[in-house]
């Protein structure tokens, strides 16, 4: 649906609403380039609009790639307006370096439920407790989160008033960005460039009318590729308690690429049972007609299937119910004093729950669509080399099933995987890279993998590709789960390539094969003096998997050896580590 923003009259956007919901995704990208030929041909920037923009610095902490994108794309939009536009990874910056900045946009990423993303760690830290005089920097910022954290947006909103705190102009206010950014971030970007340098009017240009030709459809986070799905298999062996999944696509005809340490997004479908059960909760029948923003009208049952969130259960998903409900129950429990309260009703719970506890007597179809949001892409870390398998990407995939509040429950996108993306089906997906974890440059500089579990992933990909490359540096993988007979994900490829010298050492941690518990951070330990004598040689220290429990551990255990094998103080030891992050050889994918 066009915004009330766009340049179009009340009916000219309902016209054009009405015809592009008629269109196919190939129509859609046929015009999109269309009009971008046309208007390329007879519009040309203004010539002196820009010299006295001024400078603009693009600052970015992110952990899936999101802000990246976004600061990349703020930056080009910033130059065309005639800014000297540089952008900057918090990673790669001192809080002090602000100072000297003139304009200022922040994009920052939450991570969990209320944490800086992994690469802005340092900085935060460092922002939050340091003094600096930012009196002169014009700023704004833009924060991402997810709507489904209690603390939704948290960093983005410290930094904003820390920057406020310190002397800094707010010239657009900050926005709060939810899994679906894409519009809250054009209006903030839009207000901030209009605070920083108004715009100047375009010219028409007297070049020559252009001959349009049909894009070529692109593919990516916009239009997802339909990917074919090659293979899924249970990697468990009968007996076990997990279920992990290795899927394979084929990407041929996509034009999509990607390298060892990115991630790719799936976006599933919901569960059609689960469909029914919040239709039969809300008292719908499904062939009900709402509005789906970008799209239209769309039957009630097919946008609950593809289009909505209809699982995760938040405060805010609550507050739009008691807004649509008027439940006395549900307003007293969204009380200022009513906080643990909130928490532990929504520990464990789904939207549906909250519909047949607050809303017994049902929802209208556009109420129920009301308090939903966009059903969101899910990343996974892709488990397979470019190099060792042209035209295709792997995942391994953990199926989420569990039981609570006398209900089972699903993961949306893990069971969507083992269900339904059987063999010949089609998935809808895109690569998200991920430039922070990546593999050395030099072939020759050995690497350290911990992957317990589905962490495994990107270590698979890590070691075909060296094996195509034949590079030569030595390469240690740690990696654990429940039973050695059951849960060896891969097994014979880990033998295979410890056989022909593509992996150095293999170090395997399966709790469950003795009485005491065993974890990769246990080996760790145990192989401590040459996991140092490794880190001296240059190694880069790489981790995936869990972040509550495993990649703390896993931290801990680092510091422990360093401080035992290097003979250094606690302090000094965490500096190591510190420094290992900073110098990017120590590199995190956690979830």
């Amino acid at each position: 649906m066009l915004p009330d923003s766009s340049p179009f009259t009340l009916d000219q956007r309902k016209a054009l609403d009405s015809l592009l919901a008629g269109f196919d995704v190939l129509q859609r990208g046929w015009l999109s380039g269309f009009l971008a030929a046309g208007s390329a041909a007879v519009i040309s920037a203004p010539s002196g609009a820009s010299a006295s923009a001024g400078k603009l610095t693009v600052l970015y902490g992110t952990e899936s790639g999101n802000s990246e994108e976004l600061a990349d794309r703020a930056v080009k939009e910033a130059k065309k307006k005639g800014f000297k536009a540089v952008m900057k990874n918090m990673a790669d910056i001192s809080p002090a370096d602000l100072a000297k900045v003139e304009n200022l946009l922040v994009i920052v990423s939450t991570w969990g439920d209320g944490e800086a993303p992994e690469t802005a760690v340092s900085f935060h830290k460092s922002f939050m407790s340091e003094g600096f005089d930012l009196t002169g920097v014009k700023f704004s910022v833009c924060a991402l989160g997810d709507t489904s954290y209690e603390k939704f947006c948290e960093i983005g909103k410290q930094f904003d008033a820390r920057l406020e705190q310190l002397g800094a102009s707010r010239v657009a206010p900050r926005v709060d960005c939810d899994v679906d950014y894409e519009d809250s971030y054009n209006e903030w970007f839009g207000a901030a460039m209009t605070a920083l340098a108004p715009a100047a009017p375009a010219s028409v240009s007297t070049a020559a009318p252009a001959t349009f030709a049909p894009a070529t459809t692109e593919y990516g986070k916009k239009n997802p590729f339909p990917a074919e799905v090659i293979d899924n298999v249970l990697l468990n062996g009968e007996g076990s308690s997990k279920e992990t999944i290795h899927a394979e696509f084929s990407l041929e005809g996509s034009g999509l690429v990607y390298e060892p340490g990115d991630a790719l997004a799936v976006l599933p479908t919901n569960c059609a049972r689960m469909v029914e059960e919040i239709l039969d909760a809300a008292k719908l029948k499904g062939t009900e007609e709402v509005e789906v923003k970008g799209l239209g009208k769309r039957q009630l049952a097919v946008a609950l299937a593809d289009d909505y969130d209809i699982t995760a259960l938040s405060k805010a998903v609550l507050k739009k119910l008691a807004e649509a409900t008027g439940s006395e129950k549900l307003n007293a429990l969204l009380a200022d004093g009513a906080k643990d309260q909130l928490r532990e009703y929504i520990e464990g719970r789904e939207i549906i729950d909250a519909i047949e506890d607050f809303a017994p007597t049902g929802l209208s179809a556009q109420a129920l669509a009301g308090i939903l949001r966009k059903l969101p892409v899910r990343l996974y870390s892709i488990a397979s080399s470019p190099l060792a398998h042209p035209d295709e990407v792997h995942l391994t995939v953990a199926a989420v099933r569990y039981e609570s509040h006398g209900r089972i429950r699903k993961g949306v996108c893990s069971t969507f995987l083992a269900d339904v993306a059987k063999t010949g089906e089609s998935v809808p997906v895109f690569v998200q890279p991920n430039k922070n974890f990546r593999l050395p440059a030099d072939h020759n500089t050995p690497i350290i993998m911990v992957g317990p579990g589905t962490g495994v992933a990107p270590f698979r990909s890590f070691v075909e590709h060296r094996a195509a490359l034949g590079a030569p540096g030595k390469s240690w993988l740690f990696f654990g789960d429940q039973h050695y007979t059951y849960d060896f994900l891969y097994q014979l490829e880990w033998q295979g390539y410890l056989k022909d010298g593509a992996l150095t050492k293999l170090d395997l941690a399966f709790s469950r094969d003795q009485p005491e518990k065993v974890y990769v951070q246990d080996k760790m330990l145990e192989k401590g003096e040459e996991l140092y004598a490794w880190l001296e040689e240059g190694a880069h220290f790489y981790v995936c998997g869990d972040a509550s429990r495993m990649a703390a551990d896993v931290h801990e255990a680092l510091i422990g050896v360093v401080q035992n094998f290097g003979a250094k103080s606690r302090e000094e030891a965490e500096l190591y580590v510190e420094n290992l992050k900073k110098s990017k050889r120590y590199q995190r994918d956690v979830y």
